[in-house]
């Protein structure tokens, strides 16, 4: 049934009375329940906490669509960004308008009850092409995430807050709008500049954002994301250790750190503003944005996906609307004959300029060199090493990919025991039987299920990683699309060495130790990889071996070659 809101659209949030709690419970054992997943989550904390003001809720069709053509909601507010809830086609085929839906953290905690307006199937590409410029997956990660992580069906509708999204970590650098706006006035600051980051912040961003804050007239607030990290960032412990660290720079009574969990989505223009937007509800007037601001690649030198400068003039063009005034943040770079930090722009040819790209600074954490005091803070650095240890002091996985038959797991065996041997790091053996068996029994071998089943040796091997160990994995993995999921959870804990045993089929068949291949070709087992199943071979691993060439003592002494050329053994 349909139910007034018991929120006022202007109350601190959208949590409900404390006696609405209770009544909410007890409604909720018999609602529809969805367990939101993290980008969901960051969402639901940012509606319910009203960092997203003046959404209520998740959106309609109506401003949904307005959100995409024009960049407003329906009456008229400018908002960049659809914010939705995504749901299976199952789920949405069992609700109506006017019921409600429980919604809960990842543990079944409830957070929320979401009173349904719309039901609708989204265009997904159409939103794509409207909100990314492109709906093609490999040309952008944001549309790669929406058209694969995404579900089809919206729902939208007024919620009932129980609870933020619990989080024990940081506690006190969480702090919701109604806290910021508080503390900015308690602090006397008038004119406050947000300034965004997902990255560690070195000598060069003080020099930048000091520069713009100073320039605007601004005090500071530096709010990282955390929540919603991608493949290869860094976790959000050591990140925030790196940023109380860098605030440690800052004149005193000019800077504070505080955390959103902001699940982006690399929109670019659209981001920048969105951002902007979210800051002016944290009590931010100013809002500092760079040349690229939103696009995802912005850390790569070589390669942007929209124009320089478009953020900041879609934020500079609307400031009167937003009140929002864009503060530009120019790049600088350290001139070593001045020993001082200089605008980019204005580096002449007779200036020696010094630099360290990201690339670089990780490999120097991994290969332990020195890293100068110019381009980062001591306490920056220490906090970093403890994150990026020396390589062969790191966990990694090895993953032997190749059909049955290829030699995987011989191979698996004999580095099994040349990694023993060297008593220096625990050592796990993933062998593809033996997961399947103990790990992965109930699945079956439908294409989504070894994708799953790979996924899942993915993530044991992370977590072997991440407690620097080695894995030591040998299933056949027949499927890119596995190999490289597997690859995004281990790389960021570690090394990831994808090996390729491209023994060719005739070979394998030849081999056939367990009569795998005479059971296919006689029809009395189905799927088998290479005959009625497809393997696909790794578009980029870092070692192939064809088995037919080598004996395996020579394959695995090629493997430990490579270990100890990229520093991960001595």
């Amino acid at each position: 049934m349909h139910r007034e809101p018991h929120i006022s659209p202007y109350a601190e949030s959208l949590l409900v009375h404390f006696r609405r709690v209770e009544f909410l419970k007890q409604e909720a054992v018999s609602l529809p329940s969805l367990d939101l997943n993290q980008r969901q989550l960051c969402d639901l904390e940012l509606l319910l906490n009203r960092a997203f003001y003046p959404l209520c809720g998740y959106m309609g069709q109506e401003d949904y669509q307005s959100v995409l053509d024009r960049m407003r909601l329906a009456d008229g507010t400018v908002w960049p960004m659809p914010v939705t809830l995504d749901v299976a086609e199952t789920l949405a085929e069992g609700l109506k308008p006017d019921t409600s839906l429980a919604l809960r953290d990842q543990e079944g905690f409830l957070l929320a009850v979401l009173c349904v307006e719309d039901i609708w199937k989204a265009d997904k590409r159409a939103e794509a092409q409207a909100l990314f410029g492109t709906d093609d997956p490999a040309a952008h990660p944001g549309v790669h995430r929406l058209l694969t992580e995404t579900g089809s069906w919206y729902v939208s509708g007024k919620l009932e807050g129980l609870h933020l999204p619990q989080h024990p970590d940081f506690p006190e650098l969480r702090l919701t709008p109604s806290e910021t706006h508080r503390f900015f006035s308690q602090r006397g600051w008038r004119n406050v500049a947000g300034f965004q980051t997902e990255q560690p912040l070195h000598c060069a961003h003080k020099a930048m954002v000091l520069r713009a804050a100073r320039e605007a007239g601004t005090s500071l607030f530096i709010q990282p994301v955390v929540g919603h990290p991608r493949p290869g960032d860094l976790d959000h412990y050591t990140m925030v250790s790196c940023y109380q660290e860098f605030l440690k720079a800052f004149p005193r009574n000019m800077a504070h750190l505080g955390l959103i969990s902001l699940a982006g989505r690399q929109a670019g223009p659209r981001e920048a503003l969105w951002e902007a937007v979210v800051r002016k509800n944290y009590g931010c007037n100013h809002f500092m944005v760079s040349e690229d601001h939103g696009d995802p690649f912005v850390h790569d030198s070589q390669q942007r996906f929209y124009p320089l400068g478009a953020a900041q003039d879609l934020v500079r063009g609307l400031e009167e609307e937003t009140g929002v005034r864009m503060v530009p943040l120019r790049p600088m770079v350290y001139v070593e004959d001045r020993a001082q930090y200089v605008v980019k722009t204005e580096v002449t040819a007779d200036m020696t300029v010094k630099d360290i790209s990201s690339a670089e600074l990780r490999r120097r954490l991994e290969f332990d060199l020195e890293i100068p005091e110019w381009f980062s803070f001591p306490g920056v650095v220490a906090e970093l090493k403890k994150a990026y240890p020396p390589r062969h002091s790191q966990g990694f996985s090895i993953l032997l990919t190749g059909l049955s038959g290829s030699g995987k797991s011989t191979l698996a065996k004999i580095l099994y025991v040349t990694f023993m041997a060297m008593r220096h790091r625990p050592v796990t053996l993933l062998d593809g039987d033996i997961v399947r068996r103990n790990l992965s029994s109930e699945l079956t071998f439908s294409r989504e299920h070894r994708i799953l089943n790979v996924q899942r040796i993915g993530f044991v091997a992370s977590e072997i990683t991440k407690n620097r160990g080695i894995a030591i994995c040998a299933p056949i993995a027949p499927y890119e699309q596995s190999r490289r999921l597997a690859r995004e959870m281990v790389s960021q804990y570690g090394g990831y060495i994808e090996v390729y045993m491209s023994a060719p089929l005739a070979t394998c068949e030849q081999r056939d130790r367990k009569g795998l291949y005479a059971k296919a070709k006689a029809g009395i087992v189905k799927g088998v990889t290479g005959v009625d199943d497809p393997y696909e071979p790794p578009e980029s691993p870092e070692l192939t071996i064809d088995t037919t060439e080598i004996t395996p003592q020579e394959a695995a002494q090629e493997i430990l070659l490579y270990l100890e050329e990229q520093g991960y053994v001595r």
